[in-house]
Order: C-alpha cells, then sequence, then structure tokens
C-alpha cells in the first residue's frame, strides 16, 4: 500500500501510518523498534531485542524507492520499506504476542536498563 504520511506522537509513542486508500494503522516505537528490518528479514539468526519499552522514534527520512529511515533515540536505524510496515500492521496481534512470549522465556524485560528523564 501506498503511504501518504507519518504522524509522530511522542506522548503516546507511537506512529501513525496514513495511506493514501484512506486507512490507517497506529503502531507503537518499541514495536517498530524490536520488529527493526535488518535483524527480522536476515536469514541470521533471530536476536531477541530487549529493553525498549521507552524507546523513541526520533525522526523518519525518506530514502526514495528504498523506504523510509526511521531513527530511534537509542542510536538506532533502520530502512522499513512500504511493504515490510504492511506486513508489520497485519501480523501485529501475533508477532507481539510470540515476542513476549520469547521475553519472558529469555528472562529479559521490556524496561529499560537505565531511566532517562527528558527535561
Amino acid at each position: 500500500m501506498d503511504i501518504q504520511s507519518f504522524i509522530i506522537n511522542t506522548n503516546e509513542k507511537s506512529l501513525t501510518i496514513n495511506f493514501i486508500n484512506g486507512e490507517a494503522a497506529c503502531l507503537s516505537f518499541e514495536y517498530l523498534r524490536v520488529f527493526t528490518p535488518e535483524l527480522n528479514n536476515s536469514a541470521k539468526q533471530q536476536t531477541l531485542i530487549t529493553h525498549k519499552k521507552s524507546v523513541t522514534l526520533s525522526a523518519i527520512e525518506n530514502v526514495g524507492k528504498h523506504g523510509y529511515r526511521f531513527i530511534f533515540d537509542d542510536q538506532h536505524s533502520a530502512i522499513y520499506t512500504p511493504e515490510y510496515l504492511t506486513l508489520l500492521i497485519k501480523e501485529h496481534k501475533q508477532r507481539w504476542q510470540h515476542y513476549l512470549v520469547e521475553l519472558k522465556a529469555s528472562g529479559h524485560s521490556r524496561e529499560a536498563m537505565i531511566n532517562i528523564t527528558q527535561l
């Protein structure tokens, strides 16, 4: 689907994606960061990304035909294609539940390792 616009909501820690066909979807920054395309689309062993509950999406840059570079405040950035974003939207419930099960089994947490306060 073709993307019309993004709305970054730092208070809710979410990204709203508006599509040209009038549909819209809202994804949390944490979900987008946990399912970063570089790690989750590769044939390599998937790495469980933890401690990202407080992560913030700082900026989005258009990278032409490749998609959009999402820049997070934990110094991570990745290119999300419209197709990958659509997949994340369609599979949100299953992916998130699977992530929570894996996270619990690993003994790790969603919470940040250190508390950071923005002034």
